[in-house]
């Protein structure tokens, strides 16, 4: 304890001494401050051996090791990750107590009662402020980590039991064999205000589980006739089609929308079964491709506004204007430029002055906007946001133990070619589909994607498909020409064809 009197001779002693003073109180930070980012420093310079060697050797090895799992990490490991949330919350937070305290203590060890009562104070609230800066980052860390398996647990809800579509766990294969996962995205418009729900947005996606490749399957919402799978109680119900009675004149309800909403307020098909609109969903579209659908996921179309808005909006280039609102009172005007949630939202949904058709394009290109800017650090700066935006509009029967497999998968199609292929006039007749021609050219783009490989391959001519893909995910684009390359009708093309996105995207 420095009294009165003797704070009252050091403010009176000669500059030199004060000098010295000030250099003991800069050197006591600085070793604080050193301990902060090399823990046991302080308590080495105050020779207590044994102390200072335990805590930076224990330091270095934990270094090490994190070092050699962070070099060695891949998508697997994010995967796995994602089931150890709650461990790795605690570990953050104790991190966060553990350094406050390290700092503290450094600072004690170091004696800062040799220093006036003037170079205590001072020193003393450094060291303060360094002991919350070096806690805070993890603080926030297990913040963002609770926060996540919050949202997942929330989303991922499927009944317990199997992290596999048939119910059998095998660890070593996932996907049991198979070489195909097929998920059907659905875009909706449930809510508070509005009775029952349309999927307006119906795709599904076929990843091959080695490369990543995609193509991307897109039906039209006012898909007519639509057949189920033979045996199933809607097939039943609907042995020549979906077909209902109009409940005024021009306006259906029987189109493939509606399939959700019918199954689910008509419980007494499927005995009683409540809400099986998902399920009927995924088998009657299954059926139309001819394929198995493992999953969906559905998003509040409404709500993936605040999406995009979390993330800052979404570069766009709009190749005219597109008007909406139900007195066309909006316009999303033409040209290159960032788009808001409530923009991005009305460019992908407005019929006016178009057709269902033209509206699957556009959501097609913002799909594969979103994709290609929602980067990891925007992702990280506006998580907050976009994890509270996500738990609400956002419905899945993926089960969580199974996104341990789908992350390193989601991986690959990131870094993989993306196709897409839209089942719209002319390639099919809405009001009349050929059903088999549907299976036929789904069949033929999900063989095309599986024979796309990375590295080198055959030298396919310049006008192949092939070609088309490479060219246009790693060049600039081609500049025009009077005889513009067309892909023969049916021909699988890049998610952003026809979307005249911009090659580099802004603020990114």
């Amino acid at each position: 304890m420095v009294t009165p009197d003797l704070a009252q001779r050091d403010s009176a002693a000669p500059p030199a001494r004060r000098g010295g003073t000030a250099r003991r109180a800069a050197a006591l930070i600085g070793w604080v401050a050193l301990s902060a980012v090399l823990p046991g420093a302080a308590h080495l310079r105050a020779r207590r051996w044994r102390t200072g060697l335990l805590l930076l050797g224990g330091y270095l090895t934990v270094a090490a090791t994190v070092v050699g799992m962070t070099g060695g990490a891949d998508a697997g490991l994010a995967g796995r990750a994602l089931g150890w949330l709650g461990q790795i919350s605690v570990v953050f937070l104790a991190c966060s107590l553990a350094w406050f305290c390290l700092v503290i203590r450094s600072y004690v060890v170091l004696r800062p009662g040799r220093l006036p009562r003037s170079g205590q104070i001072l020193t003393g609230l450094v060291a303060g402020v360094l002991a919350i800066v070096v806690a805070v980052p993890f603080a926030v860390a297990a913040r963002y980590v609770r926060l996540s398996q919050q949202t997942l647990d929330a989303m991922f809800a499927a009944p317990a039991g199997s992290d596999r579509a048939d119910g059998v766990v095998r660890p070593e294969d996932p996907w049991a064999g198979r070489d195909r996962v097929n998920v059907l995205l659905l875009g909706g418009d449930w809510g508070d205000n509005r009775i029952g729900m349309r999927t307006d947005s119906i795709n599904v996606a076929s990843v091959d589980v080695r490369t990543g490749n995609t193509v991307l399957l897109g039906l039209p919402r006012n898909l007519e006739r639509v057949r189920f799978p033979p045996g199933s109680p809607m097939a039943a119900r609907f042995p020549f089609g979906f077909q209902l009675p109009e409940n005024r004149p021009g306006w259906r309800e029987d189109l493939l929308f509606s399939v959700w909403q019918y199954a689910d307020d008509h419980p007494e098909l499927f005995g009683g079964r409540r809400h099986m609109g998902a399920e009927v969903l995924k088998e009657t579209v299954g059926h139309i491709l001819g394929l198995r659908i493992d999953w969906y996921a559905l998003v509040n179309i409404w709500g993936f506004a605040k999406i995009i808005d979390a993330l800052g909006g979404l570069v766009m280039t709009v190749d005219r204007d597109i008007v909406y609102g139900l007195y066309n009172e909006g316009v999303v005007r033409a040209g290159t430029r960032r788009l808001s949630g409530a923009e991005a939202l009305w460019y992908a949904r407005s019929r006016t002055y178009s057709d269902d058709f033209d509206r699957m394009r556009r959501q097609r290109c913002v799909l594969g906007a979103l994709l290609s800017q929602a980067n990891p650090a925007t992702v990280l700066a506006r998580f907050t946001e976009i994890a509270s935006a996500t738990r609400k509009i956002i419905r899945t029967d993926v089960p969580r133990p199974m996104l341990e497999h789908l992350v390193p998968l989601a991986w690959k199609a990131k870094h993989a070619t993306v196709t897409s292929l839209q089942f719209v006039p002319p390639l099919i007749n809405t009001a009349y589909p050929d059903w088999d021609r549907i299976r036929l050219l789904t069949a033929k783009a999900i063989h095309a994607s599986a024979r796309t490989r990375a590295g080198p391959s055959p030298t396919p001519s310049a006008s192949s498909p092939a070609m088309r893909q490479r060219r246009h995910r790693h060049a600039p684009a081609p500049s025009a020409s009077p005889t513009p390359e067309v892909a023969p009708l049916g021909t699988p093309s890049p998610i952003d064809d026809g979307c005249g996105a911009p090659r580099t995207a802004m603020g990114r």
